[in-house]
């Protein structure tokens, strides 16, 4: 590998992140709209009920387009930077991997870490769910569960890697992995859980949602993780070419 400066993979990084949140825009339009559009009908309807329900500032439209739009591609941009650095860091410190295989290394570990733990425990919910009065404590909540992912995560590849000169790297990693899963699952056992879900809110439109929510996540980081693996192979392996090509003849 040769050695090149982390401002270059930065803007690498925010380019492919750029991507990703193209990709998790089509997502979020195609899958999560409509389940959106059936939520806020529902919230509407028992509005309707009791008062005239009045329309926001920004039309609905405008949210599912424009609004979607410029909050996932920023989102995608501000998570490819960081993810750039983590790589920077990774890169040659989990084995004989090159840029691509880091790449997609980074990208599922920081799904894993940011949206999936951290989804298993406080899964998303659709407009009308969940008490207005509780929103500081459920974000709090949600907030800590991504810094706690985050912390037992480093935690297992420092016990990994420290563990692997005597059980050797395979079974160094499980171990590793295994003590993640138990660390995870002692941390959701502490932690106070939420149901604010309606008794006669449609169980099926939930699930929907929070599966359209994942697939998002899904899509920005695989997007992510092959546009940057792709672009970060480029901005490094190309130093090696010439340096085979000038070969003194004999």
């Amino acid at each position: 590998m040769n050695p090149i400066s982390p401002r270059v993979l930065l803007i690498r990084g925010m380019l492919a992140g750029l991507l990703a949140g193209v990709a998790a825009f089509l997502v979020a339009y195609v899958l999560g709209e409509s389940k959106v559009d059936a939520a806020i009908a529902i919230e509407e309807a028992g509005a309707a009920a009791h008062e005239h329900a009045e329309e926001g500032p920004v039309s609905r439209a405008l949210q599912a387009t424009a609004g979607l739009g410029t909050g996932t591609l920023l989102y995608g941009v501000a998570l490819g930077g960081i993810a750039a650095l983590v790589f920077c860091y990774a890169l040659g410190r989990l084995g004989r991997f090159g840029p691509r295989a880091t790449a997609a290394l980074v990208s599922g570990g920081l799904f894993l870490t940011v949206n999936l733990v951290p989804f298993l425990k406080y899964p998303a919910n659709p407009p009308a769910v969940g008490d207005p009065d509780t929103v500081v404590r459920r974000t709090t909540l949600f907030v800590l569960m991504i810094a706690l992912s985050l912390l037992l995560a480093a935690g297992a590849l420092i016990l990994g890697r420290r563990l692997a000169p005597s059980l050797g790297n395979w079974n160094a990693s499980i171990v590793a992995s295994l003590g993640f899963v138990v660390a995870v699952g002692i941390s959701y056992a502490l932690l106070p859980g939420i149901n604010e879900v309606p008794a006669d809110f449609p169980a099926a439109l939930i699930w929907q949602f929070r599966l359209a929510s994942l697939g998002i996540q899904v899509a920005l980081w695989t997007t992510f993780g092959l546009a940057f693996g792709f672009l970060a192979e480029r901005a490094i392996a190309p130093a090696a070419a010439p340096q085979e090509a000038v070969q003194p003849t004999s």
